[in-house]
């Protein structure tokens, strides 16, 4: 009897054990995504700032030193990030592609303009940068237009701006409650041995004695639940950067890493001030109210 009594309790606790480390290991994966959202918000942010184009469009009298003097001195440009000439010719052709007619036949000559598509760093994508870019190149006499969609580039820029404000909002939210719902687990974990820490606190156990073993034990469970988040994590990192290879995500290693290790360390302290507010809490509490 005493032995399946044993069984019975053995079970109990390792269940406990479990259901500790899984929440322990859900929350901290969940907080763990959230900061490689926020890590990575910026980079995604420049990816689609990066694809705004700004065409300069030629007058068909520009010689061709002055086209490639200007090519050249685009891409030496610190807003530039890539340029490329497209022919008249070409242009017809991309529009023929896109339309699937032929204007040409209905025209009888092509009336587009050869271009330079400059695609600009993320940083220079602003409505002031690109007006001064658009006023310094219009003086140049063979340059007939300076066009870019600028209702995008503000629209594009309030939006990253709203997007990054709520993103540290959510995440220091998520921050509370990851630590609430873990103080929680540890709590309740604690709470199922109320009768053990009075006992010894009975015989005469100090209660740093008392609680060196629920602490040791919780830490352990919080390191347990640590390393099955981080393996998560690693796993969503992984195929997030075989999904979206442009958005280069394994290249900032050292802030990926921070976060790693961030999220190792507090699951560990969590685990330990949650379990040393709980232990002492208990041993503060009188016999007759562990009941309560």
């Amino acid at each position: 009897m005493a032995s399946s009594f044993d069984k019975y309790q053995k079970r109990k606790l390792i269940s406990s054990y479990i259901s500790v480390v899984v929440s322990i290991a859900l929350v901290l994966f969940l907080l763990g995504c959230l900061g490689l959202l926020v890590i990575n918000s910026k980079k995604v942010a420049d990816h689609f700032k990066e694809q705004v184009v700004m065409t300069i469009y030629l007058n068909d009298t520009a010689k061709d030193v002055e086209v490639n003097q200007l090519k050249k001195s685009l891409i030496m440009a610190d807003y530039s990030k890539e340029a490329i000439y497209v022919s008249k010719e070409e242009a017809a052709e991309f529009m023929k592609a896109d339309t699937g007619e032929d204007f040409m036949d209905f025209v009888g000559y092509n009336p587009l303009k050869n271009s330079i598509d400059v695609y600009l760093k993320a940083d220079f994508v602003t409505t002031e940068t690109l007006t001064e870019i658009t006023e310094d190149l219009s003086e140049k006499g063979f340059i007939e237009e300076v066009r870019y969609d600028n209702d995008l580039v503000e629209l594009m820029n309030n939006n990253v701006k709203k997007i990054t404000f709520w993103v540290l909002i959510i995440s220091a939210l998520f921050t509370l409650i990851a630590v609430l719902l873990i103080n929680s687990s540890i709590r309740l974990a604690v709470y199922s041995k109320r009768f053990i820490i009075k006992t010894m606190q009975m015989v005469g156990a100090t209660k740093r004695f008392i609680r060196k073993p629920f602490v040791w034990q919780s830490v352990k469970l919080g390191i347990i639940g640590a390393i099955l988040a981080l393996i998560g994590m690693a796993i969503v990192l992984y195929y997030l950067d075989i999904s979206f290879p442009e958005l280069q995500l394994l290249q900032n290693t050292v802030l990926i890493a921070i976060l790693f290790i961030s999220v190792f360390i507090l699951g560990v302290i969590i685990t330990w001030i949650s379990t040393f507010i709980a232990t002492q809490r208990f041993l503060n509490l009188k016999t007759d109210q562990l009941y309560y």
